[in-house]
Parts: structure tokens; C-alpha cells; sequence
């Protein structure tokens, strides 16, 4: 579906197009976090952080997406270091 589309949703001067696009833009925008969260990142923190401030940029986003999906230290996955 296009953004034309979503925006063009119950006709012209119906608010209901605009606010769906809104709502998905700000799910899209948080996207970086859930993903921190859900995964029990040890960077949760500074996700939520380069999210909160740097999020709007391309490049803000990418990094704390990066961030997110960082691989776990294998002794925090497995329990006591050895």
C-alpha cells in the first residue's frame, strides 16, 4: 500500500488517513527499542537513549537499531564466566 493510499483512507478532510500514517510512523520510529527490550540487550539503556535523541536521523536510527540486535557476550548467556 502506498502512502498516497493510507493518507487518501475515508476521503478528503477525514483525519483518519493522516492519523494511521502517524501511528505507524511513530511505531516504525520505536522499532530500535522494542527490539533492545525484547531481547534483553546489555545496551538497553543507550538504545533507548540514541533512539530518544538521534532517532529522526537515518543514521541515528540504523546505530541504535544496530545496537538492539548486537550480538550477546557468550558469559552473559551462559550464566558465570569460566
Amino acid at each position: 500500500m502506498r502512502t498516497a493510499d493510507i493518507l487518501a483512507i475515508g476521503g478528503e478532510g477525514n483525519p483518519i488517513g493522516p492519523a494511521i500514517f502517524g501511528v505507524l510512523l511513530f511505531i516504525g520510529y520505536w522499532v530500535p527499542t522494542v527490539v533492545a527490550v525484547i531481547r534483553h540487550a546489555r545496551s538497553t539503556g543507550s538504545v533507548v537513549v540514541v533512539n530518544l535523541l538521534l532517532g529522526w536521523t537515518v543514521i541515528g536510527w540504523v546505530v541504535a537499531l544496530a545496537m538492539a540486535c548486537r550480538s550477546k557476550d557468550p558469559a552473559a548467556t551462559h550464566g558465570a564466566r569460566g
